[in-house]
């Protein structure tokens, strides 16, 4: 169902990331021009994000015609896979952003009305420094996802994707001028338009705006994910390094800059975590003469990545994050995790630099849908084997987008 008007208009906003889901969707990598190898290394990387996830909560990975049993074959059978068409598996841009509208409130629940955005994609820039030149199919990903799970839906013609925006669930959204205001996005809009595009459709109150993301991560223009996010409302993780002569240091100290002297919607001064940065990683001649050259943007060789450990996933009772193989910097990094979510399990990712040579990681590649009941007396940390009680309840959530229409 097409809803007019914007979310915020029937009060609908975008809950936090930590708020209880009803599963997550992944895409599946085929792309030989983008995922090395046939993208066979891309793909165990998937799986192995999925199978993580898929412990705490359902998981649904949507693959091509042509990809469908390969991938069912390598998936968990506890994880659904659904066949859609796509250009490339980034579906933390091109699937939709879910929002809610709180119906009912009780002692022991919350129920919600689930609605989703179709955002304007554009693979990150269109024919002016996007990343292939036919996005056709990622752009109907949103519409496809909500259709088949009956949600109604929001559309917007602006361009935006997930990965550029973080919410506190509290009416304060992090995003980076580096990324909304590029000119290969939205050029007719004012940062003032943006801000208040953004308080429409996300119900949000409050846009803080970091100046730039990451340091080479030009293949989204500095998305947020990458470089900040936040861990609980008024707590935010940075990514940060302690070299002054590193060029990510001026970006992460500006950031902090930022985010130290501002308050949130609630007027909370922001509380900033430290999350030190792997690395640098470069990419290899072998990694690079892996791909097969087509339509992608060309990777080269010894060219730094965009890796952080900051492009994590919260799933339902667990912390879902990249490792890439330096052990000291990897412990440190689930150090700080754990610490920062002491109610859940910290999981790294040990493949993750695969998605890293594609272009991003684990949170970029996820896509979260808000449960309906997004608060429940008890929550299992972790869905057991053989504990059908707790898999029937997770199950269940699969199977209910909407209530009280």
């Amino acid at each position: 169902m097409e809803m007019k008007g914007s979310p915020s208009h029937h009060k609908f906003y975008m809950p936090a990331e930590w708020n209880l889901h009803a599963q997550t969707w992944m895409g599946w990598p085929e792309r030989e021009d983008n995922w090395r190898e046939k993208a066979r290394p891309a793909q165990r990387a998937f799986v192995e994000v999925a199978a993580a996830i898929s412990q705490f909560e359902p998981v649904t990975v949507c693959a091509s015609s042509d990809q469908w049993e390969n991938a069912r074959n390598q998936l968990p059978a506890n994880v659904r896979v659904l066949e859609m068409s796509s250009n490339d598996a980034w579906f933390r841009d091109t699937g939709p952003t879910f929002v809610v509208l709180d119906k009912l409130q009780t002692s022991t629940e919350n129920i919600r009305e689930i609605a989703g955005i179709r955002w304007t994609f554009n693979s990150w820039g269109g024919l002016d420094g996007g990343c292939f030149s036919d996005w056709r199919m990622d752009q109907l990903i949103a519409r496809k996802i909500l259709d088949a799970e009956r949600v109604p839906q929001f559309s917007h013609t602006m361009v935006l994707e997930g990965g550029s925006i973080h919410v506190d669930g509290e009416g304060t959204c992090i995003t980076t001028e580096e990324c909304l205001l590029h000119p290969n996005r939205n050029p007719g809009l004012t940062k003032d338009n943006i801000e208040e595009e953004l308080k429409q459709y996300l119900g949000v109150e409050k846009v803080i705006w970091l100046p730039r993301g990451l340091y080479g991560d030009s293949d989204t223009n500095g998305h947020v994910d990458n470089i900040c996010c936040f861990v609980r409302p008024g707590v935010v993780l940075l990514h940060w390094v302690d070299d002054e002569s590193d060029p990510q240091y001026e970006r992460s100290l500006e950031a902090f800059n930022v985010l130290s002297k501002t308050t949130d919607a609630s007027g909370r001064t922001l509380q900033v975590i430290p999350l030190h940065a792997p690395g640098p990683l470069y990419s290899t001649v072998e990694e690079v003469g892996g791909l097969v050259p087509h339509d992608a943007k060309p990777r080269v060789a010894n060219a730094r990545l965009a890796a952080t450990y900051v492009n994590f996933y919260i799933a339902n009772g667990g912390i879902v994050a990249p490792a890439f193989g330096d052990i000291p910097r990897d412990s440190a990094a689930e150090k700080v995790l754990q610490a920062a979510f002491p109610d859940r399990e910290v999981v790294m990712i040990s493949s993750a630099r695969e998605i890293l040579l594609g272009g991003g990681n684990v949170h970029c590649i996820t896509q979260q849908q808000p449960a309906a009941f997004c608060a429940l007396p008890t929550s299992p940390r972790r869905i057991e084997d053989g504990d059908k009680v707790k898999q029937a309840f997770y199950d269940s959530l699969l199977n209910v987008s909407v209530l009280l229409n």
